[in-house]
């Protein structure tokens, strides 16, 4: 990010908004914030919304309709740019939701970061033997994990402390488990499986 805003820097005025569609938003923003201060109005943002695929063989008409839009101002973001910014992406189809950085990198780490982490764990852990015998479960429980490696490896390194912190509370479930499965408890890995059922049904799905 810091070395294409300072590529883009001679084509810019200070009227230009600059926003981006990075995963990772703390550093991003202050990098950028930096780089383009008086330069351009920098509004950091994050559409939810792509595949495991990458360029522009992957892309589709539909790719942001009905979804999740993160837009990340900060004390010092130009008000009317942050508005132009929730528009752009409101007229691609995008539901807008408003964070702090450190917030949006909490919060992203659960449910995008870590379970790319854990996709690939996934596959590192079955046998070339059980990989002959896979079916939808298994393809569809790993499939982020045939995302861009080099990209991701970035992404969690540069939100290695909020991912850290998801990891650690997944171990904690997971060791939950294995002592429910040593034990035999029948009653506990039930509950465990029920609450997570209940939670994933309640998800509301992307599109009708």
């Amino acid at each position: 990010m810091p070395e294409l805003a300072r590529q883009i820097l001679p084509a810019l005025q200070p009227s230009a908004i600059v926003t981006d569609v990075g995963s990772v938003k703390g550093c991003v923003v202050k990098q950028m914030e930096s780089i383009l201060n008086g330069r351009a109005r920098w509004v950091g943002s994050h559409p939810m919304a792509g595949s495991e695929q990458a360029g522009f063989a992957a892309a589709r008409a539909d790719l942001f309709e009905k979804s999740v839009a993160i837009v990340t101002p900060t004390p010092v973001s130009d008000a009317a740019a942050v508005e132009t910014v929730k528009e752009f992406w409101s007229l691609l189809g995008c539901r807008l939701i408003t964070l702090e950085p450190g917030l949006h990198d909490q919060l992203v780490a659960q449910i995008s970061h870590l379970p790319h982490l854990t996709a690939a764990a996934l596959v590192q852990a079955a046998s070339q033997e059980s990989l002959a015998l896979i079916g939808n479960g298994f393809r569809d429980t790993t499939r982020v994990a045939a995302g861009p490696p080099a990209m991701w490896t970035d992404i969690l390194i540069s939100n290695r402390c909020a991912l850290e912190a998801a990891l650690g509370r997944l171990i904690s479930t997971l060791e939950q488990a294995r002592e429910q499965l040593q034990k035999g408890d029948e009653k506990g890995l039930h509950e465990l499986l029920s609450q997570a059922n209940h939670v994933r049904s309640q998800l509301s799905p992307r599109s009708s």
